[in-house]
């Protein structure tokens, strides 16, 4: 049928960096598989289901874009002995779309009405041709999620190798150390051999390669089993303990005679170690009878599917959408999808996208490419949901999270409720984050005079560090099968209560603070308390220890049952009758001067010796109350990547002759606010709370959007208490009793937070009963956890419910 629209000028190719979203609808998680296929607007290359909720005519209607290519995909009918191959780096270049399905294709216009447009006609060919060969936005993201970012370092760039020579091959073939002939890395400093670290799947090691370099300071070598003719291999950095890049590398293995196109890869090389032992990672999907668990399905339990490294975002967004409160305000079933034209680029789109996936059940189905028999028992899983679109969103502009690297999942779930308050919440829908919000009060109390001094903090989440107490070792547990292997017996400890972490978390602690009033040097005392409590509480569990410098994950245990706590005895009682305030600090003279807060001079020699820059080594000293070195680099390490992290702040908490006070004025920072939108006081009271720092400025008032703002002069100060009616309400309650229930936790397996694997347990009723009963889900795995009260003890992130 013809049409008037197959030579339309805005009928085009998809640019070379332009997204086709031919697989899922960019509204709800139907796709090209479903029975009536996906319409791809040939326009602006927007995928649009056909099926009941007919997103493709919606798209027609708010775009006036009249072709779309219609694409049907059926999976061809393949008997095979096991079920189809888990997704890997090969995998995607080695098996074609074509080998597993049968596609269909036809052209509508929704403007001619025309249900079959002729393919060959006018523009179409070309068009066509093209959209079909684009890299989906899916297929873009999956292929980069396989890829590490590999660059090149300061060491391999100067490399200074040793004098020439040719090095046998029999010299090749074992480790200089030992009698290791597999996993051997080549110094390209001095030629020698060494075996590296004991890896994933077996693969055997002594880390000779690492002793080398600790006897020498050669820092670069290669894995001689990864070495392929076209010039790749592993290349590590022992000084940067990092693999890299090293772009001469042919001529580095030629100086020890060793010619690359002559070699051939024997080994698997780092990133397919990874691939295998992501795809790999076990969370008890068997019961105590060694039987798979058995699937759950229905609203409410739909798995994610791992994008590669993405299950940091699986494990949050699970736990947030068990939340009544996040279902409440993006699954919306009876209304219309935001109206933009661009919803793969609009996080409202992709939120309630994700809600629906999640919350309906309409996807949670087995996988039917899986066929279970007598040869193959394995359980039919679900396929799982693809995030592709909300997670390119989410790290759109974040330096990590845009990444394809494992991240850790509690600072995923800050950034994301942050890009969730700044979000546009229309009455009567409400910001979900609101759930978590809560006051802390902290006291500070001179130890001289005892006059206080009361400050409230606004709050989403609390960080408790896990007490580490080692548990002796036991002789008849230690692995003595070889001589390199004495004493490997892994560490045990103490397990912890969570209610002596709480404790610890608000007992008083001593400051060195010089008193305003009195003059004294003794000190103050300092506790945080709850002034109010959330609905909410999200418990970031910390059991890290520093080792040789590096934060290392430990795994100590730490108790929590599924009955109630109790947090009455956490809630600040406020000033009371017989404790008098220490003055304000309004002076920028002796007073300020006096309270200036001092740096540990010990723990702040002991940080620059480290290597952290002055300023750093401040702000970490006063974050973590000036108590000790060890405090202050585990907050560093944990602050690395913020913004403002050398910026310098007020430490003195000083007046208007500071330097903070004096920004806060600063006729250039208030404009730029301005132009941003914002009211001078909204302004003001942005730079005053921030130090003067624009860009937390602007995060500051996303994050207050009830916050009145600073007038500025005497009088509104005077006048400010004088009108409650203007006050921002604190978030939370005040309510006693105050009892808390464990919900759901984020579980992480592997010795980094920046790798293993990340998965949840969510306590809900199964379908068609109403007992809650512990869920895990693991990607796209959703079953009823066998081990929950083992992996209680080791979680990342708990999620507490006040009943």
């Amino acid at each position: 049928m013809t049409c008037q629209h197959i030579s339309a000028p805005e009928l085009r190719l998809p640019g070379p960096n332009q997204s086709v979203y031919r697989e899922d609808c960019t509204q709800c998680f139907d796709s090209i598989d479903d029975p009536t296929g996906l319409d791809v607007c040939l326009f602006c290359f927007n995928g649009a289901c056909t099926g009941d909720r007919q997103h493709s005519l919606l798209h027609f209607k708010r775009s006036s874009h009249p072709l779309v290519l219609n694409i049907k995909r059926t999976r061809k009918k393949v008997k095979k002995d096991e079920p189809p191959q888990k997704i890997s780096k090969l995998a995607i270049a080695a098996e074609t779309e074509a080998d597993r399905y049968d596609t269909v294709t036809q052209v509508k216009c929704y403007k001619c009405g025309a249900e079959d447009v002729d393919k060959t006609q006018g523009k179409l060919p070309e068009v066509l041709d093209s959209v079909l060969k684009a890299n989906t936005f899916a297929r873009q993201e999956e292929v980069k999620a396989w890829e590490q970012e590999l660059v090149p370092c300061e060491h391999n760039l100067t490399l200074q190798q040793e004098p020439a020579r040719q090095i046998p091959s029999q010299d090749l073939g074992q480790c200089s150390m030992c009698d290791l002939k597999e996993n051997l890395w080549l110094c390209l400093m001095c030629g020698n051999l060494g075996c590296g670290r004991e890896q994933y799947g077996g693969v055997g090691g002594r880390s000779h390669g690492l002793a080398h370099f600790d006897q020498t300071q050669h820092p670069v070598a290669v894995k001689l089993g990864s070495l392929t003719a076209d010039g790749t291999a592993d290349i590590y950095c022992y000084a940067c303990n990092e693999e890299r890049l090293d772009t001469e590398l042919v001529a580095h293995l030629a100086h020890w005679g060793i010619n690359i196109a002559d070699r051939q890869k024997t080994e698997k090389s780092l990133t397919e170690m990874q691939i295998e032992q992501n795809l790999r990672w076990e969370f008890s999907m068997v019961d105590q009878d060694g039987k798979e668990a058995k699937p759950v399905f229905g609203e409410g339990f739909t798995g994610l599917k791992n994008l590669g490294n993405s299950c940091y975002l699986a494990s949050i967004v699970q736990s947030l959408f068990s939340m009544p409160e996040f279902v409440e305000r993006y699954y919306r079933p009876d209304q219309e999808p935001p109206s933009t034209l661009t919803p793969a680029e609009d996080l409202e789109t992709q939120l309630r996208k994700v809600a629906d996936g999640l919350v309906s059940g309409r996807y949670a189905k087995p996988d039917s490419d899986v066929i279970t028999s007598e040869d193959n028992p394995e359980v039919p899983y679900q396929k799982g949901l693809a995030p592709a679109m909300l997670k390119h969103l989410i790290g759109r502009g974040h330096s990590e999270f845009s990444t394809m690297r494992q991240q850790d999942s509690f600072e995923l779930l800050l950034h994301l409720l942050k890009l969730i308050t700044r979000s546009q919440h229309t009455a009567p829908l409400e910001d979900p984050v609101s759930v978590f919000r809560f006051v802390m009060e902290q006291k500070l109390q001179c130890l001289s005079c005892k006059k206080v001094r009361y400050r409230t903090d606004e709050q989403e989440n609390i960080s408790i560090a896990v007490p580490i107490n080692r548990l002796p070792k036991d002789p008849s547990r230690m692995d003595t099968s070889s001589d390199d292997k004495k004493d490997e017996e892994k560490e045990e400890f103490e397990a912890v209560p969570l209610k002596r972490c709480l404790d610890d978390f608000t007992a008083p602690e001593t400051v060195e603070l010089t008193c305003a009033a009195c003059g004294s040097k003794d000190g103050f005392t300092k506790q945080s308390l709850f002034k109010t409590f959330p609905r909410v509480l999200a418990v970031n569990a910390r059991r890290f220890e520093l080792v040789n410098w590096v934060p290392t994950k430990l795994d100590v245990p730490v108790v929590v049952g599924d009955d109630p706590i109790n947090f009455d005895a956490y809630k600040s009682p406020g000033q009371q009758p017989h404790e008098e305030l220490l003055p304000e600090d309004t002076d920028a003279g002796a007073s300020g001067e006096a309270s200036r807060f001092v740096p540990n001079a010990e723990a702040l020699m002991m940080l620059e010796g480290m290597g952290f820059p002055r300023v750093r080594c401040e702000k970490a000293l006063h974050a973590t109350g000036n108590a000790d070195a060890e405090a202050a680099a585990n907050w560093l390490f944990q602050h690395m990547e913020d913004p403002d992290i050398d910026v310098p702040v007020d430490l003195g908490g000083g007046g208007e002759g500071s330097a903070a006070g004096a920004a806060v004025d600063d006729p250039e920072k208030m404009a730029m606010l301005e132009s941003m939108g914002f009211s001078i006081p909204q302004a003001r009271q942005a730079l005053k709370e921030t130090g003067g720092d624009v860009e937390r400025a602007v995060e500051w008032v996303f994050s207050h959007p009830d916050a009145q703002g600073d007038f500025g002069g005497a009088g509104a100060e005077n006048d400010a208490p004088a009108a409650p009616q203007g006050e921002k309400q604190i978030p939370g309650s005040s309510d006693l009793p105050a009892n808390f229930q464990l919900q759901s936790i984020v579980c992480h397996k592997g010795a980094s937070i920046h790798a293993g694997h990340y998965v949840s347990f969510i306590r809900k009723p199964l379908p068609g009963t109403t007992e809650p009963v512990w869920v895990l889900f693991n990607d796209e795995k959703v079953a009823q956890a066998t081990d929950v009260e083992a992996m209680k003890k080791f979680a990342y992130v708990y999620f507490f419910r006040r009943i």
